[in-house]
């Protein structure tokens, strides 16, 4: 996502020219009765203190650049580009950025009551109206970058950047139904990573975000993580939710679908250029992951059927 990317870097060397704390700052894009979405880019890093907060609404968040951990009553979660941060109304959190610095996320803001109604009629996340007013509860922190989701994470980027005409309010219908279906039958996560672990594997993450076109083997990353392949291959597993080769082959495409999406560009440009060193291989990859070609997806790149299974 270079032009998102490159925001983000942009809000970060201001930081560093101005001084003073890291900041999260939010840019609304569009509203309605019951709903709403914003740009949120945070500057925040290592050397800024986390706090405790509470969310005031039910909230879906898409990861567009940066990486940070995620903290709140069901556990932790590593957050990267692609994944989905999910937010219960009510519940305390904390957002850390202890191996780097910054993040960019596309965030959905829906009033409780809209919400209870949206999910009742979306099915998949149970309800529930205990005293403290607590409504709908999404057990699972967050959804890594899943096939399923990856129709609406490529558009929601290209509308970010003003490479498409998004409705915003459509958008966000569509969005919270297929996320609640799929968070609905996800289990909570895995098991415990060690701090240094977190660290090294999250500074492999940044290092595939920066070039996901680079051809890293699975050993290569290990070796920058300092771990072992296999030990690098369930540590990654456990903090992103995906394979290494998963994430590097979504982060291509997401990146193919932004550029085609944007309009400059021949096919088989944009299909090296995301690291496909075969154009078969990209064009089969490509329908796999948004439900057509990349040729058909610059005519009209909505949100297609997905692929087989959502790994």
């Amino acid at each position: 996502m270079a032009k998102i990317a490159v925001e983000l870097e942009m809000a970060l060397a201001r930081r560093a020219i101005e001084g003073g704390s890291g900041r999260t700052t939010t840019r609304w894009l569009a509203r309605g009765e019951g709903w709403k979405v914003g740009d949120v880019i945070c500057t925040s890093g290592p050397g800024d203190r986390p706090f405790e907060e509470r969310h005031a609404d039910v909230g879906i968040a898409i990861v567009t650049a940066g990486s940070f951990e995620y903290r709140a009553a069901g556990g932790r979660a590593l957050m990267t580009p692609g994944s989905v941060m999910l937010r219960n109304v009510g519940q305390a959190f904390e957002c850390r950025h202890d191996h780097g610095a910054g993040d960019r996320c596309l965030s959905f803001h829906y009033d409780p009551d809209y919400f209870e109604i949206l999910a009742a009629d979306a099915g998949g996340v149970p309800t529930v109206r205990p005293a403290r007013g607590v409504r709908p509860i999404f057990r699972p922190l967050r959804l890594p970058p899943l096939r399923v989701l990856s129709p609406e994470v490529a558009r929601a980027c290209a509308g970010l950047i003003g490479a498409m005409d998004v409705a915003w309010e459509e958008f966000s219908l569509r969005l919270a139904a297929r996320v609640i279906r799929i968070a609905g039958g996800r289990p909570t996560g895995g098991g415990v990573v060690s701090p240094a672990a977190t660290a090294r594997v999250t500074r492999v993450v940044r290092r595939i975000d920066r070039d996901p076109g680079d051809g890293l083997s699975l050993a290569e990353l290990a070796r920058e993580a300092r771990l072992s392949p296999w030990h690098f291959l369930r540590t990654f597993r456990r903090l992103t939710g995906v394979t290494p080769h998963q994430y590097v082959l979504r982060a291509r495409l997401r990146e193919a679908a932004l550029r085609l999406a944007a309009g400059p560009g021949g096919v088989v440009d944009i299909a090296f250029d995301s690291g496909f060193g075969d154009v078969s291989n990209f064009n089969h990859a490509f329908r796999a992951e948004f439900g057509v070609s990349p040729s058909v997806y610059r005519r009209s790149p909505v949100s297609g059927s997905s692929g087989a299974g959502s790994g």
